[in-house]
């Protein structure tokens, strides 16, 4: 399997993991220096984020993804992927989203990890 796709996988995995709560799931695909930005602008770190995982105040049904766009670069990558979402977040009812995620990655001792990503819409 090839970098891109091993990076797309990575990225279908954060989805599940997002879904099912599975907060280390999560954790082993983020370095130690991620940074989430929401599209509100807020800036979380991993822990932050897993947070409000966890507690409810960010939570997600489902993910269909539409694209992903991966570029590698030696040790680093950035990837693009865009997801029709079903989330209730910030206390907010359930609704359908069009996400897409910037994110920014390195490789870690043979493993790609999440370094930060954006969300906004498409």
């Amino acid at each position: 399997m090839g970098e891109e796709a091993k990076i797309s996988e990575l990225y279908k995995d954060y989805w599940d993991y997002m879904i099912e709560k599975n907060i280390e799931g999560l954790r082993s695909l983020m370095s130690s220096d991620y940074c989430l930005y929401h599209m509100t602008g807020v800036k979380q770190s991993a822990d932050e984020f897993l947070n409000g995982l966890k507690n409810g105040t960010f939570n997600y049904y489902s993910a269909e993804h539409d694209d992903i766009e991966v570029s590698v670069y030696g040790d680093e990558a950035s990837m693009t992927g865009k997801s029709r979402v079903v989330a209730a977040v910030y206390g907010g009812s359930k609704g359908n989203w069009r996400l897409q995620g910037d994110f920014t990655l390195r490789k870690e001792n043979g493993s790609w990890k999440f370094t930060s990503s954006r969300a906004s819409t498409y």
